[in-house]
């Protein structure tokens, strides 16, 4: 049975390739990622060592259309990062660079801390945390076991 290990790399159309540029490589290199190639300014791309991202120009037809959220096709990118403090490290960067925040990091769903934010073409990305307030408290219940069982040892 053929088993996809992992998704290779996401490439997104862009109208203005120079604008994007100016947008995304700062935000890489923040991310982690350092540049994989660039195509004569019109593709370029970024690696992890897990994940590789890039950005091409649209073609003269897709320039004619401007992005909508909503349309068939790319609806949002999320980046799974380390931890929450990682998603307020990311928002803080944004402000800087003054991007569109369009939701704030908070508390989305159970555990799902996120900052959404849009591109130069209004694409939407996230940056997003899963699960830590959960390990957390596995982790702390782990340790309080451990620690129960060890004094009824001695």
């Amino acid at each position: 049975m053929v088993r996809v290990v992992g998704i290779d790399h996401l490439v997104v159309s862009v109208s203005d390739f120079a604008k994007s540029k100016t947008f995304y490589a700062p935000l890489m290199e923040f991310l982690g990622f350092g540049v994989e190639a660039e195509y004569q300014g019109s593709m370029m791309g970024w690696a992890n060592g897990k994940t590789l991202f890039w950005i091409a120009a649209a073609d003269a037809e897709g320039k004619k259309h401007k992005y909508r959220k909503g349309d068939v096709g790319f609806h949002h990118y999320a980046f799974r990062l380390r931890s929450r403090k990682d998603v307020d490290a990311l928002q803080s960067f944004l402000e800087e660079q003054g991007a569109t925040i369009v939701d704030p990091a908070a508390e989305y769903y159970d555990d799902y801390y996120a900052v959404f934010f849009l591109d130069p073409d209004g694409m939407k990305l996230e940056g997003m945390r899963y699960g830590e307030l959960h390990e957390q408290a596995a982790r702390k219940r782990a340790a309080a076991k451990k620690k129960r069982s060890g004094k009824k040892r001695g």
